[in-house]
């Protein structure tokens, strides 16, 4: 599902909100959640699951090609955890 996918399914289920309306809601949340992880906050959505970020340490990587040994630097990369509901109604 995009983006545009979930606003659309939003102004059908919200028939009095335009498609204009949901897309700016979309977006808003969604920018306001990059935006939380970006300053290291953790988000929690019950139900659903969590996002945080994970720090991945400096490493000695290896270019496939030439197989010459390249530097990676320290990463910060958003991780998510699906909530038990999440998980037991994708299993069932």
């Amino acid at each position: 599902m995009t983006r545009s996918d979930l606003a659309v399914r939003l102004a059908e289920r919200f028939p009095q909100l335009t498609q204009r309306d949901t897309e700016l809601a979309v977006k808003t949340v969604l920018d306001a959640m990059a935006e939380a992880l970006a300053l290291g906050h953790r988000i929690e959505i019950r139900g659903f699951g969590s996002f945080s970020i994970s720090h991945r340490p400096p490493r000695v990587g290896r270019n496939p090609r030439s197989g010459a040994q390249v530097d990676i630097p320290e990463k910060r990369v958003p991780h998510f955890k699906p909530g038990k509901a999440l998980r037991e109604g994708v299993d069932a």
